[in-house]
């Protein structure tokens, strides 16, 4: 994995992200490279990073074995269609984080014959603590699924999905669930100061307890189920809050929150997709 030259097609927080993570994790600058439209960009990943940089996206794909589009899903498109021709010259492993874009668009755009992984990361790996799922397509050996995974390991988790469109369910319950705990810690927050905390105690109560608790589940083989039931005493306080959750249809409003953003991936996907 260390020895493998790297290359980034757009030089975003993601793609930033990742290359701090493979950098950390002991693999050399030299062998990473960056395209970008924006000097400024290309620059700070020169003066931060001492990477490779460039331009040019053609370069970035001559000089490397493995390519990462980390461009928006909405230009993606285009550039899928400008560096096709130059895969066609090269055997290169093309990974790609752009939400919405499926195998078939990818395949349409770069070339059928074109190793290709899909994942679907979330912001934590901002903060080397994502959990990504990755599927491949038929033209993906062994040997460059685990350069894929390894890539995505070095900011947090990485698992494969045998079915892509698994990526859909992911997407609902990974790619946007960040902001689901965010959405509760808030209204915690909301809830802390009407019973009397100041903000500062409130926020870093529930920060920590929200560490907390994921700690644990981490740690832990129990399922969340039999957790909740051990930090839940017969007639106690949190017995009390659990029932008020359950009665006034928590369980139900996730189930539906979800499934209404895994039909939204689906809708983007179509969106976005090859005609």
């Amino acid at each position: 994995m260390k020895t493998k030259t790297i290359g980034f097609i757009g030089g975003g927080n993601m793609a930033t992200s990742l290359i701090s993570g493979l950098i950390a994790s002991g693999h050399s600058p030299q062998q990473i490279w960056v395209s970008d439209t924006a000097p400024a960009t290309l620059q700070a990943h020169a003066d931060q990073l001492h990477v490779n940089t460039t331009a040019s996206n053609e370069t970035v794909i001559n000089e490397v074995e493995v390519v990462v589009l980390a461009v928006k899903p909405q230009i993606l498109r285009d550039v899928a269609l400008q560096i096709a021709p130059c895969l066609k010259q090269k055997n290169v492993l093309v990974v790609s984080i752009a939400a919405g874009i499926s195998q078939q668009s990818l395949s349409k755009w770069l070339g059928s014959e074109v190793a290709i992984v899909r994942c679907m990361p979330n912001t934590p790996a901002l903060v080397q603590t994502g959990a990504t799922a990755l599927h491949a397509n038929a033209n993906v050996d062994d040997e460059q699924k685990d350069l894929a995974e390894n890539i995505l390991r070095a900011v947090g988790l990485a698992l494969w999905v045998n079915d892509e469109n698994q990526l859909d369910a992911v997407t609902a319950v990974s790619g946007s669930g960040p902001a689901y705990f965010f959405l509760l810690m808030e209204a915690m927050e909301k809830a802390a100061l009407d019973l009397g905390l100041d903000e500062r105690s409130a926020r870093l109560l529930i920060q920590q307890t929200a560490l907390g608790a994921a700690k644990i589940a981490l740690e832990s083989s129990e399922s969340p189920a039999q957790l909740r039931a051990r930090v839940t005493s017969p007639g106690g306080t949190t017995q009390q809050a659990i029932e008020t959750f359950v009665q006034n249809g928590f369980v139900e409003l996730v189930a539906k929150a979800l499934h209404a953003a895994k039909d939204r991936s689906i809708e983007m996907s179509k969106q976005l997709g090859a005609d």
